[in-house]
């Protein structure tokens, strides 16, 4: 169980990590600060987590004004007897969406914890990395190189089509690569009583680590609403050690 717990964050990353290279005009956006998106996470068919997307009031970041995403994750209180999970991730991109310019993320899993920083010199075209201040060696980017939160609300404005591949520049600041997902299809899915109309997304797990390289034939899938919005709505993952799901459960909008 705990192996789905730790796998969300990646989850997560992972298939919204995509997008065609572009500037977004910031009215053409399909989110807005007050928003929160919140999910059960469930191993099999049961509950082990919660996890949130939230987007923050605007703030300045080296004198640029920039979106604040926030993820979060955590385990139940059950689950906490066994292995407690409290992880945040915080991202930071300009208002015209063409690039990451801060990221971290306070880690804590089990007897696993991890406080990232990465900073982001575009005139130098580098990244910085370091965890609990032990720094790594900078790291070159690809240009409009987004962190893996960022990338997820950056790719919620694209136009999808059946049978397409979309690709982007990611990084996490250890290595910056360029990620891929298919646009499946179109289809309607019922979670309790509701049914979205969704499109389908699998995302390339070539650069994904854990869980997932360690099973031979691991596969997510992710659904999003077909219409402007673009929001997750279902997240479902197999691996080695069985399947695991995310699903939405409540939404908060800004007016």
């Amino acid at each position: 169980m705990k192996s789905f717990i730790i796998g969300f964050a990646t989850v997560v990353m992972t298939v919204f990590c995509f997008a065609e290279t572009g500037k977004a005009a910031e009215e053409d956006l399909p989110f807005r600060p007050g928003e929160k998106l919140t999910f059960d996470l469930k191993w099999t068919i049961i509950k082990a987590g919660e996890a949130t997307l939230e987007v923050l009031p605007v703030e300045t970041v080296n004198g640029v004004p920039s979106y604040h995403f926030v993820m979060t994750a955590k385990s139940t209180p059950f689950l906490d007897v066994f292995y407690k999970v409290r992880d945040r991730i915080d991202a930071y991109t300009d208002t015209k969406m063409t690039r990451t310019l801060f990221y971290k993320k306070k880690q804590k899993e089990g007897r696993t914890h991890r406080d990232i920083v990465v900073r982001f010199d575009w005139k130098k075209k580098e990244a910085y990395y370091s965890n609990f201040g032990e720094k790594r060696d900078p790291l070159s980017l690809l240009p409009g190189a987004f962190d893996p939160l960022s990338a997820f609300f950056y790719c919620r404005f694209l136009d999808m089509k059946e049978n397409t591949v979309i690709e982007r520049p990611i990084t996490d600041g250890k290595k910056c690569v360029i990620g891929r997902v298919k646009v499946v299809r179109r289809e309607k899915i019922k979670l309790g009583d509701k049914v979205y109309d969704t499109w389908l997304l699998e995302p390339e797990l070539k650069h994904v680590g854990g869980v997932f390289e360690k099973s031979r034939d691991a596969k997510i899938q992710l659904w999003v609403s077909a219409d402007k919005r673009r929001i997750p709505v279902k997240i479902k993952s197999k691996v080695i050690v069985g399947s695991f799901s995310a699903e939405l459960v409540s939404m908060e909008v800004s007016e």
